[in-house]
């Protein structure tokens, strides 16, 4: 039985559908590469004793990472690949395997000289969440961007676990993202985040966070690479 015009292109048109939902379903969506029982596997690795274990679940963490715009879904298959893991490879480092929420050696880290983000009195920036979100003017602009008082409320990013993946995505988003899709290296990523260790002034840590990111890269079957330290 032949089809008429009007059924052509119904039916071309329901296999545009399926053809772009199966790509959502694929690499459109980290949770193609970061399954549940995958980040269940880093989980039970975390001490029982460890702040972060029933914080940083896998529904938080795909929900998030999958608000955040374009995060391992720009670029070639490899550069979707390196981009998350880059990113569990520093949330990782800077949590201790995902047991700390916030930082250990807590310090104000207030900038007085930033005017447009000012410290709110008795209020300290230190890190907290994933990747230890750190300074009153990131603070500021992280609650600007997700709608929270981060000046005066920075405690919410240790409290409730959502704004705490969802400003480590905003703080990647808006200063890593690029690193990776521009195929700059991972070692951009450390810089970004943590400046102080590179050119050699904490070999150890910058080691820990290129072990993470070989460790996952290897997982997720992509080569990590040039440019990895910093």
């Amino acid at each position: 039985m032949g089809f008429n015009m009007a059924q052509r292109v119904g039916a071309m048109a329901l296999i545009m559908v399926c053809l772009y939902a199966n790509h959502c379903m694929g690499h459109s969506t980290p949770r193609a590469l970061v399954s549940r029982a995958y980040f269940n596997g880093l989980m039970s690795a975390v001490g029982a004793r460890c702040e972060g274990k029933s914080f940083y679940t896998y529904d938080r963490f795909i929900r998030a990472a999958e608000l955040a715009t374009s995060f391992g879904t720009a670029g070639s298959d490899v550069l979707r690949k390196r981009e998350v893991a880059a990113f569990l490879a520093n949330a990782m480092h800077e949590t201790g395997g995902f047991c700390y929420v916030s930082e250990i050696r807590k310090s104000d880290y207030c900038d007085s000289t930033n005017t447009q983000w000012p410290c709110a009195p008795g209020k300290r920036y230190f890190g907290r969440g994933p990747l230890q979100l750190t300074w009153n003017y990131n603070y500021g602009k992280a609650g600007q961007a997700l709608g929270f008082d981060g000046l005066n409320n920075p405690d919410i990013v240790s409290r409730d676990p959502m704004i705490s993946f969802r400003t480590a995505f905003w703080f990647w988003m808006n200063n890593c993202h690029d690193a990776i899709i521009q195929d700059r290296g991972f070692g951009a990523t450390i810089r970004a985040i943590n400046g102080g260790e590179c050119k050699g002034r904490n070999p150890t840590a910058v080691n820990s966070r290129i072990s993470y990111y070989r460790r996952f890269c290897r997982d997720f079957g992509v080569d990590p690479g040039h440019n990895l330290s910093c």
